[in-house]
C-alpha cells in the first residue's frame, strides 16, 4: 500500500508543479482532493500508473479553460447590474457562459473516454463518487468551520 501511495505522489508532482504556476485554485484544496481520491480510489500500482497521468492532463486542460474565461470573457459575475447593460451585452454575457458550459462539458466528456478507455469502468464510477463526496465534505467542512454572522 505504501508503494501505490507513494507511486501516486510521484505521478503528481507534475500536477502540483503546474498548479502553484498557474495560480488556479488552492494547491492545499488540491493536495486534500489527490489524497481523499487517493484513500477513496485504492488504485493498484499499474492503475495509479494509468490514472494519475489522465487526471493531470484533465486538471491541467480544465484550469486552462477557467483561466481563458476569467482573462477572456466578461461574466455575470463581473457586471453589477443587469439594468445597467444593453440588450446585447445581456444576450452576449449569456452566450458567453453557455460556450464556457458547453466546452467545459466537452473537456469532461473527452476525459470521461479517456478514463474509461484506460481503466476498469467501476474504477471510474469510483473516481466520479469521490469526486462528487469532496465537494460536500468539502463544502460541510467550510461552512461547519465558518463563522457565524450576527
Amino acid at each position: 500500500m505504501k508503494n501505490i501511495i507513494v507511486a501516486s505522489m510521484l505521478f503528481m508532482l507534475p500536477f502540483f508543479a503546474s498548479a502553484q504556476k498557474s495560480g488556479g485554485r488552492s494547491p492545499e484544496i488540491e493536495s486534500l482532493r489527490i489524497s481523499y481520491l487517493t484513500q477513496k480510489l485504492d488504485l493498484s500500482e499499474e492503475e495509479a500508473k494509468i490514472f494519475w497521468p489522465i487526471y493531470n492532463d484533465y486538471k491541467r486542460e480544465q484550469s486552462a479553460l477557467r483561466k481563458e474565461k476569467s482573462q477572456n470573457m466578461i461574466s455575470f459575475k463581473k457586471s453589477t447590474e443587469i439594468d445597467d447593460l444593453s440588450d446585447t451585452e445581456v444576450q452576449n454575457l449569456i452566450v458567453n457562459e453557455l460556450d464556457f458550459k458547453q466546452k467545459d462539458l466537452l473537456i469532461d466528456k473527452k476525459y470521461f473516454g479517456k478514463f474509461k478507455s484506460s481503466l476498469p469502468i467501476k474504477t471510474v464510477g469510483k473516481y466520479y463518487r469521490a469526486q462528487e463526496t469532496f465537494k460536500r465534505e468539502l463544502l460541510s467542512r467550510y461552512k461547519n468551520g465558518r463563522p457565524e454572522r450576527n
